[in-house]
């Protein structure tokens, strides 16, 4: 699945045969490392390159960006030069070369690069099969999930009762889960076992909702951290996310966000606000009372 591209201008730089890096500039999420030099002799070759890092935009559930880069020479030296870029996690840069008939070049580039985000559902019948590493089975929703006791037990207090030698399940072949669908448990174990995917703004409130069912704190620390620092969903949802699933560094981020009277009323007489925590409901009324 694709969105719009995402379009960047760089400054304009002269490059000649000493230069290197040329630009290092972070733009919606995606990082790029700009280098240029051009060879000292005739003739004259110009050498471009540029790397790529959208480790940002991972969190959000992308997985690769194609579109184009355009090369401009301010004058005129040679034709803007149309790159054609597909970025994915082994080819994160693009080089281009070629013959000029200077030494020294005035130019900028430009991009237009389209996220694509992940929509194939991943194998879980290959990532939860039989192995050497597991020694129990969960079944869930009917399908079976081939695990091990002793990383599950470490991740979970649900799960260290679980297998507790306490509990009739502990001492079974095959232990049930209820009230849940396969998808939705699967979800929350690839967060982080038994080979750990990035959460994103898609997913990470059902991810939230079932790491705090089987009391995984793990996860909602990977949570909050991708809520802190890499996600888009509004203040608002945010807030109410921190509220509900206890995540109190995010909170009080949010509690910041209220930063004007005008976004303090506004959550104030949200419906969002009625589902908060009293506790809550008073340090966004605090908030409101700040800017009277």
């Amino acid at each position: 699945m694709a969105r719009g591209a995402i379009n960047y201008k760089s400054c304009t730089y002269y490059v000649h045969s000493k230069t290197n890096v040329l630009e290092s500039k972070s733009h919606q999420g995606i990082k790029c490392i700009w280098t240029g030099s051009c060879s000292a002799t005739s003739p004259y070759r110009m050498y471009f390159k540029w790397k790529f890092d959208w480790n940002e935009l991972k969190y959000q559930g992308v997985d690769k960006l194609n579109g184009h880069i355009t090369l401009v020479s301010v004058n005129n030296s040679f034709p803007p030069m149309n790159i054609y870029v597909e970025l994915t996690d082994n080819n994160p840069a693009i080089a281009h070369e070629f013959e000029s008939g200077h030494y020294m070049e005035s130019v900028y580039y430009q991009y237009s690069l389209i996220p694509h985000y992940i929509s194939k559902k991943p194998s879980y019948d290959e990532m939860f099969g039989p192995s050497e590493q597991n020694d129990t089975i969960l079944v869930v929703d009917g399908k079976k999930l081939h695990v091990s006791k002793a990383f599950l037990s470490y991740h979970s207090d649900y799960f260290r009762a679980l297998f507790s030698s306490n509990y009739k399940e502990g001492k079974m072949d095959e232990i049930p889960i209820g009230d849940v669908s396969y998808e939705d448990f699967a979800l929350l174990l690839r967060t982080f076992y038994p080979d750990p995917v990035f959460v994103t703004d898609a997913t990470v409130e059902k991810i939230l909702e079932m790491a705090r069912r089987f009391l995984v704190d793990s996860v909602i620390k990977f949570s909050e951290h991708h809520l802190l620092n890499m996600s888009k969903i509004n203040n608002e949802k945010m807030l109410w996310m921190a509220d509900k699933y206890g995540m109190p560094t995010l909170l009080e981020k949010c509690i910041r966000g209220l930063d004007t009277f005008a976004k303090a009323k506004q959550m104030k007489k949200s419906e969002t606000y009625k589902l908060l925590s009293a506790e809550t409901k008073l340090k966004v009324f605090d908030r409101l009372m700040e800017f009277i």
